[in-house]
């Protein structure tokens, strides 16, 4: 296996917190890794809401964390939205000054639109549905023109460098086709969330929780895997991944309706179509296993407006055979964001040291058991900032060290893990599908091997199975009464050990 020394440190992932926290590392060298193109392979470029940050005059961090909190079902760290909601103002103003184009009011300011649990029009958008795109492209630009960031794109990570004290060294990345050892005084993983292991997913389906794996097999511990959250307009026009039908279409009046045109939100919630997004996740899944279906109505609220307000849903559609303007579009439940992943501190530190994450693949405990709406580009750039400039700052350390790498899944090991994720870890879930679905990892872990994507699912069916309540995302068809609010935090041991009682009962 070849070796490198980088002086400085690595980010592995060129999402927006990836690129965020290798801009902030400055003046420590960065090698920014990504097994993608740029702007590719990364949820933050599909990123449609925008960001959540208390930029109009009638708001205030303190609202916003409450609302945050309140979505969260009990497990959120209310210091960390705390932090979230006083530094998001901040991160969207740098990102508008990098030249992200954010929509404006006739005065100046930020126009900003109402999703869902938000108590104020909060989310700063452009375009209507093109936040993600518009914002990694300044972001992009910016990174590439940095003097300190080297970026090496078709370099996907296989593996971490550990040494005798449990400290990250680095990684082990493929360059030009060859497996390669790369040192360095610290490593960030800002690898992105789970939704590749699902068979119906919003997110690139390279995202199969390879950053949580490796670090996992490293001995990190791993916090809230079982909270998963579907969003509950996904594009219904059989493409893998399923394209999405943005939540400010609701915030604009578009109502959820059935195959013979009724409204049924009314029935599940009293904020109807702006209840949390797992309530209708859960009620869309019920309306199609009704056999009912379920359709994102938009004809009134937005209408011939759809070409240049909302030009990444009206494009779906059309390349699904559906017209927005004149017809409902067709929807489903689909995963869309972890908030889970390896616990970190406020500045995107594990325990193990050396080891950072940041973005989806890190578990700061602001999201608790249900994201808020529009937080997730909002916390990449706030903590991805945050963990770039804790690891500049982390010593240079020598000695051995070893490699811990994981074998790839297999084309077909992965089709049947992700169907089978999709059916029993999805948006309704028990003990006998979660038993099912461990039994299937456990047998092809013994086939292929225990891949980072395998260890990942694993964590993720473990904790769902251990939840017995039903709680924010997560939710129990055989749901014992809610207990006191705890958050979940496991290792790689704990979680197999875990599998192991099950199956011998």
């Amino acid at each position: 296996m070849a070796r490198l020394v980088h002086e400085g440190i690595i980010v592995v992932g060129a999402g927006l917190a990836g690129l965020t926290a290798a801009l902030a590392a400055a003046p420590a060298k960065v090698l920014l890794l990504t097994g993608a193109p740029l702007n590719h392979g990364c949820s933050s470029a599909w990123a449609q809401g925008g960001m959540a940050a208390a930029l109009a005059a009638d708001d205030s961090p303190a609202l916003h964390a409450a609302d945050t909190v309140a979505a969260g079902a009990g497990l959120v760290d209310a210091a960390m939205a705390a932090l979230l909601a006083t530094e998001g103002p901040a991160a969207v103003r740098a990102l508008a000054a990098l030249g992200a184009p954010f929509d404006r009011t006739v005065d100046g300011g930020f126009a900003q639109s109402l999703e869902a649990a938000h108590g104020r029009a909060r989310v700063a958008r452009v375009k209507g549905d093109q936040a993600g795109r518009a914002i990694m492209e300044a972001v992009t630009t910016a990174a590439l023109a940095a003097q300190h960031i080297q970026v090496r794109t078709a370099a996907p990570l296989r593996g971490l460098l550990q040494d005798a004290t449990g400290r990250i060294r680095g990684v082990v990345a493929e360059l030009d086709g060859r497996l390669t050892e790369i040192e360095a005084r610290a490593v960030i993983l800002a690898t992105g969330g789970i939704g590749g292991l699902y068979a119906v997913t919003t997110t690139p389906a390279e995202l199969r929780g390879e950053g949580l794996g490796l670090a996992a097999l490293a001995g990190a511990v791993i916090a809230d895997p079982e909270f998963v959250q579907f969003h509950p307009t996904a594009i219904d026009i059989s493409r893998d991944p399923a394209p999405l039908a943005t939540e400010a279409l609701r915030g604009e009046g578009a109502v959820l309706v059935n195959g013979d045109g009724q409204r049924f939100m009314g029935g599940y919630h009293p904020a109807a179509e702006l209840a949390p997004r797992d309530v209708v996740a859960r009620a869309i899944h019920a309306e199609r296993a009704a056999g009912r279906g379920a359709f994102l109505d938009a004809q009134a609220a937005v209408g011939e407006r759809f070409p240049e307000e909302f030009p990444a849903v009206f494009t779906a559609c059309l390349s699904g055979g559906i017209d927005p303007r004149i017809q409902p579009i067709p929807v489903a439940a689909a995963c869309h964001y972890h908030m889970g992943g390896v616990a970190t501190d406020a500045d995107g530190r594990t325990c193990l040291p050396g080891l950072f994450a940041a973005g989806e693949c890190a578990s700061t405990g602001v999201h608790g058991a249900n994201r808020l709406a529009s937080n997730s580009l909002v916390e990449a750039a706030v903590f991805g900032a945050r963990a770039g400039r804790a690891a500049a700052a982390e010593p240079v350390t020598t000695g051995p060290v070893r490699a811990i790498v994981a074998p790839g899944l297999p084309s077909a090991g992965l089709a049947e893990l992700r169907q089978a994720m999709s059916r029993d870890a999805g948006v309704v879930r028990d003990a006998a599908g979660l038993g099912r679905l461990l039994g299937l990892i456990a047998t092809l872990e013994a086939r292929h091997g225990r891949s980072a994507a395998l260890v990942a699912a694993r964590f993720v069916a473990a904790g769902a199975l251990a939840r017995t309540e039903s709680r924010g995302g997560h939710f129990r068809a055989d749901a014992s009464p809610a207990r006191p609010p705890a958050r979940t935090f496991v290792t790689l041991a704990d979680v197999e050990a875990q599998a192991l009682r099950y199956a011998a009962e």
